[in-house]
């Protein structure tokens, strides 16, 4: 079987798609969504239409519709390819749990 290739337009319509499917289901109007996001009433038309927004709009909208969780795994860390980038790896993971733990936070996947 072979795999399936979308173009970059298929990838983006897709996601309006899902992105209004997703506004759909938790009952929300174009206008209701556009508020809780944080972004304009425009700006949330065109990412339905057309899958166009800055990240930034992109990640206000997931949070919005509750679906940032999936955002971290987009672009999942590189696997180390030796001990000491393994341990380097685990080290910037503790640093992060601490910053969390006494709340700071350096943002999504910093």
């Amino acid at each position: 079987m072979w795999p399936m290739f979308f173009t970059l337009q298929d990838q983006l319509t897709g996601l309006g798609k899902r992105i209004k499917a997703r506004r759909l289901a938790l009952d929300l109007t174009q206008q209701a969504a556009a508020a809780k996001a944080g972004v304009a009433h425009r700006t949330w038309r065109r990412m339905e239409a057309e899958g166009r927004a800055s990240i930034e709009d992109l990640v206000r909208a997931a949070i919005a519709l509750r679906c940032d969780e999936g955002i971290v795994a987009l672009f999942p860390q590189v696997p180390a390819t030796s001990m000491d980038e393994l341990l380097a790896q685990q080290r910037q993971a503790a640093k992060r749990q601490r910053q969390r733990a006494s709340g700071r936070s350096g943002g999504i996947g910093s």
